[in-house]
C-alpha cells in the first residue's frame, strides 16, 4: 500500500498524486540557501486522481481550480519544507471538500424588534436634535 496523505478522517490521497519539486529559497539560511534547493512546492492535479469521486473533484475544481498548490519555504530543511507543503495541501483540499451546512430559516424574536424599532428611534431623535429651530434662517 502506497505512502498516503491524510485529508479528512475518511479520505486519504496517495502520495504518487501528488508532484513535488524542490527549488531554491528566499526563505531563512543565508548562504546555505543559496546553494540548496529548500523550497518545496507541492500540486495535486484533481482531475487525474483516481481516488476522488466525481463530486469531490467537482467540488474542489470550482473551489481552488483544476491544480492545487501548496508552496513553503519557510524552514532551512527540506524535509521540514517538505512536510509543510503537504499539510498545507493537504488543509486546503480539505477547505476545498466542506460542504456548508444548510442555512434553515428562522423568524426574528419579539426581543430582536423591539430592540432594532428602539434603535431606530433613538437615532431618529438624535437627528431631529441636529436640526435647524423652525423660523431660524
Amino acid at each position: 500500500m502506497p505512502d498516503l496523505l491524510p485529508i479528512t478522517n475518511v479520505l486519504s490521497i496517495p502520495l504518487d498524486e501528488v508532484t513535488v519539486r524542490a527549488s531554491r529559497s528566499s526563505g531563512p539560511g543565508g548562504q546555505h540557501a543559496n546553494v540548496t534547493a529548500s523550497r518545496i512546492e507541492a500540486s495535486f492535479d484533481v482531475a487525474a486522481s483516481d481516488t476522488l469521486s466525481d463530486a469531490q473533484k467537482a467540488r474542489i475544481t470550482a473551489r481552488c481550480g483544476p491544480v492545487v498548490r501548496a508552496v513553503a519555504q519557510d524552514a532551512r530543511s527540506q524535509t521540514r519544507n517538505r512536510t509543510l507543503a503537504l499539510e498545507r495541501l493537504a488543509a486546503r483540499l480539505e477547505r476545498a471538500l466542506e460542504v456548508p451546512r444548510a442555512r434553515r430559516a428562522t423568524k426574528p424574536t419579539r426581543a430582536s424588534r423591539t430592540r432594532r424599532l428602539e434603535a431606530k428611534r433613538r437615532a431618529s431623535e438624535r437627528k431631529r436634535g441636529r436640526r435647524r429651530p423652525p423660523g431660524e434662517d
